[in-house]
């Protein structure tokens, strides 16, 4: 029987301590290709390169894998891994990460990790991204790797829903062992942002983003809440971002026949 074929992406760049754990994990299920950036972009969001080049090379980075780096985006990888390096072959799992930092709660839209993710799944891909909240180039991620394994196993044994991907984060290694896996919602939390005005050596104004992450929710189903408590996170994440709720309330508050007169002036 073939093993199943994993493509391996990530947000850090190819060179990151993050996936080179993910692809000695996934070695351990299947045949794994890598297509990753070839230097950081996180915080890309679900970007892809317009009017520019992309480049594309061959890299002898992991033993016995084939790999690539490109000058794009992870969304721009996981469509160059289709079109040009697989071609005709079709992975089993997707998969993104390890990530150097948080991707819990809003920070899902930023993540350059959950693009790649989220582009497998509209291309009908089984998809997962894997992040660790520890942001340390060195991060320690021993304490994660059977659930990376276990996690990946179980959507390739049972798979999950077409138009979903997986969003999972882990805690940082502690004094104490995880306590295990949730499956839950994103947190209704937000970065309240400060933009600091600064000047460079030639006076010249510019703009320093910081500010703080808030979490305004207050319930135990969600993944800030698993995170503080000390277990992995899983949320399915979905790119339908249609507010389905939202459609019968505007169709019956809205002044259709206001509406109806404006269009026809």
């Amino acid at each position: 029987m073939a093993k199943p074929l994993i493509l391996v992406s990530n947000d850090d760049g190819i060179t990151s301590r993050g996936i080179r754990v993910l692809v000695d994990v996934m070695k351990q299920l299947g045949d794994v290709v890598v297509v990753a950036p070839d230097s950081p972009q996180s915080g890309m969001g679900h970007a892809i390169t317009i009017g520019n080049t992309l480049r594309l090379s061959e890299e002898e980075i992991f033993q016995d894998v084939m790999a690539y780096k490109s000058s794009g985006t992870p969304a721009d990888c996981v469509k160059l891994a289709k079109h040009y390096v697989l071609k005709d072959k079709k992975p089993d799992l997707i998969v993104s990460g390890i990530n150097h930092g948080s991707n819990t709660s809003i920070s899902v839209l930023y993540s350059g990790t959950m693009s790649a993710a989220i582009e497998g799944a509209i291309e009908g891909y089984p998809s997962i991204g894997f992040s660790l909240c520890d942001y340390s180039s060195q991060a320690d991620f021993s304490h994660v790797e059977n659930y990376v394994y276990e996690i990946a196993k179980q959507v390739l044994d049972f798979g999950i829903p077409k138009g979903v991907a997986l969003n999972v984060n882990f805690p940082p290694k502690r004094n104490e062992a995880m306590k295990g896996i949730k499956i839950c919602r994103q947190a209704r939390a937000k970065w309240q942002e400060d933009f600091e005005e600064r000047y460079d050596p030639n006076g010249r104004k510019y703009f320093w983003m910081a500010g703080n992450f808030v979490n305004f929710d207050k319930g135990e189903d969600n993944d800030e809440w698993a995170i503080a408590n000390n277990y992995a996170a899983v949320v399915p994440c979905q790119f339908d971002m249609t507010a389905h709720h939202a459609i019968a309330q505007i169709n019956n508050d809205w002044d259709w026949e206001n509406l109806k007169s404006g269009l026809s002036v």
